[in-house]
């Protein structure tokens, strides 16, 4: 028989509605679609990467700030000979997002250089400037945000995997309490409300990495629990 191959599963997540509502009373809709547009390029970026690293889409799923593509994992990935193979194109694929986005600012920034048209200059304005706010942003520390994936890989290579998750799930809630801390002042001065929301939501997806950090920890306590039983019964 065939290895059985599963179809891509796509997704909403219904909280981009509240999303569009939220920026649409701010009068920040126009500015937060072309966001979201760049943020869906940015993911393509992802994907382009994993499948030219050999990876498969598991799911695709649109959410709030964009596409969030999940890849199949395969069973011979994690062989010992392969380890740091995998780890490395994880990376590879976690830094392929920001790239695509500074790439394209890059473009924009070369097309205005040489094609100096007062008209469109609000134009390659915002592209610039919505793929650096995309790329800076994805490229945070925190998990599992882009630059948490690659803060995360790097470590497996240096320390195994127990250890790197520990220390990037430190690493990711002292940079977020500290982003807190400098947002609420900018929060005063700029009285902006998308820098709440998204700071919100990165709570929420903080708060996601908690629990399933807590799970595995208490899953890693019971083996070893059964473990030290089945050394005393022998």
């Amino acid at each position: 028989m065939g290895r059985n191959e599963r179809k891509v599963s796509i997704k909403l997540d219904l909280k981009i509605f509240l999303f569009l509502f939220l920026f649409l009373l701010t009068s920040q809709l126009e500015i937060y679609i072309v966001l979201i547009v760049f943020a869906i390029i940015h993911e393509i970026g992802h994907l382009i990467a994993g499948l030219i690293l050999k990876f498969e889409p598991e799911e695709i799923k649109l959410t709030p700030v964009g596409l969030r593509i999940q890849f199949k994992v395969s069973d011979e990935e994690y062989k010992i000979k392969n380890v740091k193979s995998y780890t490395i194109k994880k990376a590879i694929i976690a830094l392929a997002g920001p790239i695509t986005n500074l790439i394209i600012a890059t473009t924009a920034v070369l097309i205005a250089k040489f094609n100096i048209n007062l008209q469109n200059l609000y134009i390659y304005e915002l592209i610039v400037y919505s793929n650096l706010l995309i790329a800076m942003f994805n490229l945070i520390p925190i998990y599992p945000m882009d630059g948490g994936r690659v803060v995360n890989e790097t470590l497996k290579l240096v320390c195994g995997n127990k250890k790197a998750y520990k220390i990037t799930y430190i690493l990711s809630k002292t940079i977020l309490i500290i982003l807190t801390a400098i947002s609420s002042i900018a929060i005063l001065y700029l009285q902006n409300i998308s820098i709440v929301i998204i700071l919100a939501y990165l709570w929420y997806l903080e708060i996601a990495e908690i629990r399933k950090y807590n799970r595995r920890k208490n899953i890693e306590k019971l083996v070893k629990s059964m473990e030290n039983k089945e050394h005393s019964v022998v």
